[in-house]
């Protein structure tokens, strides 16, 4: 399959360079005057001189006809390898290879009005294809097993990545003060580097984990390390790039740190107030009887929160990230049926197609980036480094995370025969080395790796590229025989699994009883069109037909009269207050829980769309 579509790329990249060809040089015969080449006259070959306008957009076309090209061809191989069930190849890496194959060639044809089109660009990179992976990421996580292994995942997303990036750091450092290839960085250069490095993607590890249906908790562990460490390591990098140029001092070390606590918490602070604004509007307005605006609304202020994270000098990817678990965890129980599912696959629908266009872009970048400076032995020793680094990260923090929940057990079961021998482990050590293979890295260095100054920028970044390159090829393509070598559990389903897919939207969902006996009206899209149709042969009116539509708050406490109103609304009572927030710390570990669900939830979600399990975040709604 892979060498029909690579033969058929050839040919159509043959048959374009000829068109090229052919086109450059009559438009070169129009633009030269009768008596011969002026030199006050931009020669179109000279890429720095304008280009006529019509020869620039026919470029441009053929250059986005391949790189959607590419796209289809990639997106075509994932379903042939799922009909064939091949799980040990991926469509990232195949992703990869047809770009860097794409790449070579246009690097072999004459001209440079594709090569500069198809050229890996950080700005649309952060603007255009990273926002959809990171909303689509915080949208869709698994909230409950999230926060159940939430120790793990700061432990290792937070320290892990510091350390990583310093480890890393230090070693690119004393390997470039050698000079054995003239290669001489500062250690802020060289940490910058290491904070690039640290990004993990797993995304190709975690695509064959879901085809494997691995132990939900390790898939977890991979999954919340990688969501929280591209978000740290950026906001360690613009840290780190604040510093260049000036010398390292002690005190460096502590306002650094003050920065990244500072932009980290902030940009955390505009996804959650975003998230609960969408909320509330969801909550007070009647926006939910349009569907296509609802849908539309939510998606551009998601969006909005990014741009106005980054404008405020903060890290826009925080902000998105909390920004779409918010929106998961309290707008989505506020939103029509009709745009729970809009919402859902529009986001899978563009994360999915930006990872492929990441991919793609890597593979072209490698061979139509012309400024490229590799050096051979400074891209080996940085190979290196990084297992080195992200051994440091993982194992000694994963002993650390079973010591705590080793000695947090044994408090919890005090007065028993129980010794730390029998207790567990919260981490294995098979869980521990999967871990450290699932550390790829990804785009996220790449487009780092772009904004590091200095005169060796592009030396620096062939290296990120190549070992971006040779970590997504050699982990990712050996994941499926590591499941099996270190003998992972397979197979497992997730009770806490969400489904929204269409077979659970057409099936009929038995009624659920709210408190106070009360009957939630349905999100059921079908039911609506059913009724609607029956009222409109009854003859009933336009406004009779909006009772189909999910009521307001506002509208429900109307309809179900005073006694229901009372066990409905959210009591101001000083008494009730005085209660819910004494029985909030009643256990140490559902602290937030009780919080969330004693508080804010009565005030951010609709009456009739709280969910239908205490202390669930299942979507469903009854």
């Amino acid at each position: 399959m892979g060498s029909e579509v690579l033969s058929l790329v050839v040919k159509v990249l043959w048959v374009a360079g000829r068109a090229f060809a052919q086109s450059r040089t009559q438009e070169d015969d129009e633009l030269l005057p009768p008596g011969g080449p002026d030199k006050d006259i931009p020669i179109p070959d000279d890429p720095g001189q304008d280009v006529n306008p019509v020869t620039e957009e026919m470029f441009s076309s053929w250059a986005l006809f391949i790189l959607l090209f590419l796209l289809i061809s990639a997106l075509w191989s994932s379903y042939y390898l799922t009909q064939k069930r091949i799980r040990a190849v991926h469509e990232t890496v195949l992703s990869i290879f047809y770009g860097m194959v794409i790449g070579l060639v246009i690097r072999m044809t004459p001209g440079h009005y594709i090569q500069d089109t198809v050229t890996f660009n950080s700005s649309y990179f952060f603007n255009v294809l990273l926002p959809p992976i990171i909303l689509n990421s915080g949208y869709e996580l698994n909230q409950v097993n999230f926060f159940n292994n939430i120790l793990s995942i700061l432990t290792f997303a937070i320290p892990g990545t510091f350390i990583s990036a310093v480890v890393l750091g230090v070693i690119i450092f004393i390997w470039t003060s050698l000079g054995l290839e003239g290669v001489n960085i500062s250690f802020v250069d060289a940490l910058s580097v290491g904070a690039t490095l640290s990004a993990t993607d797993p995304v190709t590890i975690l695509s064959i984990f879901n085809a494997y249906q691995v132990d939900p908790k390790l898939y977890t562990i991979i999954f919340g390390e990688s969501l929280l460490n591209d978000a740290i390591s950026i906001v360690m990098f613009e840290t780190c790039q604040k510093f260049h140029g000036s010398p390292a001092r002690f005190s460096s070390f502590f306002e650094g740190v003050g920065l990244f606590l500072m932009t980290f918490m902030v940009s955390l602070l505009i996804g959650l107030a975003v998230g609960i604004l969408v909320a509330l509007i969801l909550k007070h307005t009647h926006i939910r009887r349009f569907p296509q605006i609802e849908s539309c609304l939510i998606l551009l202020i998601a969006y909005e929160s990014y741009f106005f994270s980054n404008g405020c000098h903060m890290s826009g990817i925080v902000s998105l990230l909390f920004c779409g678990i918010t929106l998961k965890h309290y707008a989505y129980y506020n939103m029509s049926r009709r745009t729970q599912i809009t919402i859902k696959y529009i986001f899978q629908v563009l994360a999915r197609l930006s990872e492929n266009f990441i991919f793609i872009y890597l593979g072209l970048e490698l061979f139509t980036e012309v400024e490229l400076v590799y050096k051979p032995l400074l891209i080996i020793v940085t190979s290196v480094s990084i297992c080195v680094a992200r051994w440091c990260s993982v194992f000694p923090l994963s002993n650390f995370v079973n010591w705590m929940y080793k000695v947090k057990t044994l408090r919890s079961m005090r007065g028993t025969a129980t010794t730390s021998t029998a207790i567990p482990e919260e981490i294995p050590y098979n869980y521990q080395v999967m871990t450290f293979w699932a550390g790829l890295r990804g785009a996220v260095g790449v487009a780092l790796a772009m904004g590091i100054q200095g005169e060796f920028k592009f030396t620096l970044l062939a290296t990120v590229l190549v070992v971006v390159v040779l970590t997504v090829i050699i982990f990712g393509g050996t994941t499926a025989g590591m499941l099996e070598v270190l003998n992972i559990r397979t197979g497992c389903v997730d009770d806490n699994e969400q489904s929204d897919d269409e077979f659970d939207i057409e099936a009929p969902r038995p009624p659920a009883v709210l408190r106070g006996g009360m009957m939630p009206s349905s999100y059921s899209d079908g039911t609506s069109a059913i009724n609607s149709t029956a009222n409109l042969a009854a003859g009933e009116s336009q406004t009779d037909l909006l009772a189909d539509f999910p009521p307001t708050a506002n509208e429900f406490s109307a309809q179900t009269g005073n006694s229901v109103n009372s066990f409905a609304r959210l009591s101001l009572d000083k008494e009730q207050i005085k209660e819910a927030l004494g029985n909030i710390f009643n256990s140490d570990s559902r602290w937030f829980q009780n919080f969330d669900e004693q508080v804010l939830k009565p005030v951010f979600l609709d009456n009739n769309s709280q969910p239908h399990r205490e202390g669930s975040d299942s979507p469903s709604l009854h």
